[in-house]
């Protein structure tokens, strides 16, 4: 069972991955490329924003290797707890801000936090 959390939990951060980096950042960059930011604004806010593509990758990299290699499950720990805290700063923001809760970036990065941890106990 333990498998098929830490599988499932790659699969929901790929998916992420592809529609964060691909879909989004589309969307995100037209908008971003609209904006009178300077543009050392401009590329570090692309940078940020493909950042957590990467970021979602390399999660679901490391949660399908541990699937498959259980002894290094050690590894998923500061996974959970970034995708954990991320979730929280995405709530935190939402109360501030309404519209960032129509982002699924909490339900996301929460429900891989949670199924990597049902994945390693």
């Amino acid at each position: 069972m333990a498998y098929w959390f830490l599988v499932l939990g790659g699969a929901l951060s790929f998916v992420g991955m592809l529609f964060h980096g691909l879909i989004g950042g589309k969307i995100y960059s037209t908008n971003i490329s609209k904006s009178d930011l300077e543009p050392l604004g401009k590329t570090l806010s692309h940078f940020s924003w493909q950042f957590h593509s990467i970021h979602l990758f390399i999660c679901a990299a490391t949660l399908v290797y541990v699937a498959y290699n259980p002894e290094h499950a050690v590894a998923v720990y500061p996974l959970i707890g970034i995708n954990a805290l991320g979730a929280l700063l995405f709530f935190g923001l939402g109360i501030v801000d309404r519209e960032l809760m129509k982002m699924p970036g909490a339900m996301l990065m929460g429900g891989v936090a949670a199924l990597a941890w049902f994945g390693i106990q």
